[in-house]
């Protein structure tokens, strides 16, 4: 179960942001942005390492 809740919190977020960017609309700004999607990258790639930062801080993995 620990192991369920672990993944479903580091993947939950990602989900949320593919979710947002999976729509089919131009009213985000970082659609038109040169680098809308390295940011968005870069920030998927924080959020990760904060969760697994934050679980190794608990010792939960």
């Amino acid at each position: 179960m620990r192991i369920l809740t672990i993944v479903t919190a580091i993947f939950s977020p990602l989900t949320l942001v593919a979710g947002w960017y999976g729509m089919n609309f131009v009213g985000m700004p970082e659609l038109k942005s040169h680098y809308g999607y390295p940011v968005v990258a870069i920030v998927c790639g924080i959020i990760i390492l904060l969760e697994f930062i934050y679980f190794k801080h608990k010792k939960m993995l």
